[in-house]
């Protein structure tokens, strides 16, 4: 099994990608929060058209989704942060072997390498 990443790469490296993560959480976060959500379900006090009912829940199902989509990045960038506090972030979850720096450049909280990830997105949609 190869060495934890917290060996290979330089605690800068470390921290620097720890920021970029607690940035991306709180920004995320910062979407998900009650007051925006209240502004999607609010109902106003006079009585809207048909059209105005179905851009309403058009808007709703969207907000919804994205809510959806949020939260389970959260997930993910909050499994980052783990990876970092064992000592395994920057590992492929896939094949055990060093993500690229330019992959976490990209995407600190990547968890797999291209190789694996491709591979995984495939086997999604089958």
């Amino acid at each position: 099994m190869p060495g934890t990443v917290k060996e290979a790469l330089a605690p800068a490296k470390t921290e620097q990608y720890q920021r970029q993560i607690l940035s991306k959480i709180h920004d995320v976060r910062q979407g998900l929060s009650a007051r925006r959500a209240a502004e999607f379900v609010q109902r106003p006090e006079e009585p809207l058209d048909f059209g105005d009912w179905c851009q309403k829940s058009h808007d709703e199902w969207l907000f919804v989704n994205q809510n959806r989509l949020e939260t389970a990045q959260l997930r993910e960038l909050e499994a980052a942060l783990r990876r970092l506090d064992r000592g395994t972030f920057g590992i492929c979850e896939g094949c055990g072997e060093p993500i690229s720096e330019k992959r976490l450049e990209a995407v600190p909280w990547a968890k797999f390498c291209i190789p694996c990830y491709e591979r995984a997105r495939l086997e999604e949609e089958e």
